[in-house]
């Protein structure tokens, strides 16, 4: 046996050490990053369309994300908000409530699910409330109480029941899988909530609504902006609270800060987290002030919620959105939107392109007009090859979704086209 052969792969190392519970969506071990691309421990690069799953939203190591978080590094790297109080955990804080207006407060946490848990305590606490309705195709998280709120795949809540009691789930706009009209499909689901009141649960004794905008692990769907606004005007006609899971949609994914901004509503409470910090753990709950204030002293906790360091990364992304770079996003976005549709006319099984700034799907269907998760499959394989990362979504895997970074430039979105044309090309000539 050589000695080359003796070398094992980071995923060979990681299967001998750490369980498959973990999916991966390859076999890539990773050395080194920097702005939108990977180096692989092959020496290869790689242009990176997954962002971490959309958390390195302004670039893998961006130099003044870590100009600031080296910095905090040698003044304060832990105190506990138990504890004490440091500035970078005031400042983030003082600073999400002026981006939400000014009459929000904040809860930090360290990941997605905790702060979705958290939200969910929260409305539970103050309305004196049991139920919480959640969407089809929905993600958010995967403990027991958010792998409850979680609607995408049964996979990820067998035999993990029973799971939080009290949760329903109403129907989200699709109207791409419908046969009907956006403003149909909107009074569609909004009726499906009407029969959950009737016959489930009555609507005095729901606490929370919660739902992503646009939904991620579902198949990066918007909905039509009257669906939205037409539960904003449910939940106020009932006092009950509008949750927004803003996770992946947060600090400048869908070309706006925050994606509830694109529909002319704000919800009640917010929870963030993936892009807000750069890739370090951090998490937020945003809600009005007048809940915020019942949620007594000694009710919820965590440790390393509101850590310094990373605290500092989130408060030099939010600089670099409010310097430029969310309107440079936007641009790039409407560019790669138009060289994705080009596709369309040449590849018969690309369907649908959408999307909300650089949050994109693109839906393959075969010849029967059913999800294509093989396709899709085949795209990533053949584009990893080729250098390219991309992910895929939606409960049949039939979506490739796209999240570059918010710092890509035009030559490398047209770097990315020429890898998923050349892919196309090698998988159309077996079609």
């Amino acid at each position: 046996m050589t000695i080359q052969s003796k070398i094992k792969t980071l995923a060979e190392r990681a299967k001998a050490v750490m369980p498959p519970v973990a999916n991966r969506a390859t076999e890539l071990g990773v050395v080194k990053g920097e702005g939108a691309y990977l180096w692989g421990e092959d020496g290869r690069q790689y242009l990176d369309f997954a962002s971490g799953v959309a958390v390195t939203n302004v670039g893998h190591n961006h130099p003044l994300v870590a100009e600031r978080t080296k910095k905090q590094l040698e003044e304060l790297v832990h105190g506990g908000h138990n504890v004490v109080y440091y500035p970078q955990y005031v400042e983030l804080a003082e600073k999400l409530n002026e981006l939400h207006g000014g009459d929000y407060k904040v809860y930090f946490s360290n990941s997605g699910a905790e702060v979705n848990e958290g939200a969910i305590k929260l409305a539970k606490k103050v309305t004196k409330r049991p139920g919480i309705i959640s969407f089809k195709r929905s993600f958010h998280g995967r403990t027991i109480a958010t792998t409850t709120l979680t609607a995408s795949s049964a996979s990820y809540r067998k035999d993990y029941e029973g799971l939080l009691p009290s949760v329903y789930y109403a129907d989200y706009p699709y109207t791409f899988r419908s046969d009907l009209s956006e403003e149909e499909e909107a009074q569609r689901c909004l009726e499906s909530i009407d029969e959950i009141f009737r016959y489930l649960i009555a609507p005095d004794q729901v606490a929370a609504f919660i739902l992503e905008p646009v939904q991620g692990e579902g198949g990066y769907i918007v909905p039509p902006y009257s669906f939205i606004r037409g539960l904003r005007e449910l939940c106020n006609k009932h006092n009950i609270l509008l949750i927004f899971d803003e996770i992946q949609t947060g600090f400048g994914r869908t070309g706006k800060m925050f994606a509830w901004e694109h529909f002319g509503i704000k919800p009640d409470v917010i929870t963030l987290a993936k892009g807000i910090a750069n890739g370090f753990p951090l998490s937020a709950l945003v809600a009005r002030k007048e809940l915020m204030d019942e949620w007594t002293a000694g009710t919820h906790g965590g440790t390393y919620g509101g850590n310094p360091v990373s605290c500092a990364a989130s408060l030099a992304v939010i600089e670099l959105l409010e310097n430029g770079l969310l309107e440079e996003s936007v641009e790039k976005a409407e560019y790669f939107v138009q060289q994705l549709s080009q596709l369309i006319p040449k590849y018969p099984f690309i369907k649908d392109i959408r999307g909300l700034g650089l949050m994109i799907g693109m839906e393959f269907l075969d010849r029967d007009g059913k999800p294509d998760a093989q396709t899709v499959e085949l795209l990533r394989q053949k584009a990893l090859g080729k250098g390219l990362i991309l992910l895929s979504c939606g409960v049949d895997k039939n979506v490739i979704r796209f999240i570059p970074p918010l710092i890509i430039t035009k030559d490398q979105i047209d770097e990315a086209m020429n890898i998923i044309q050349a892919s196309l090309q090698e998988i159309i000539s077996t079609y």
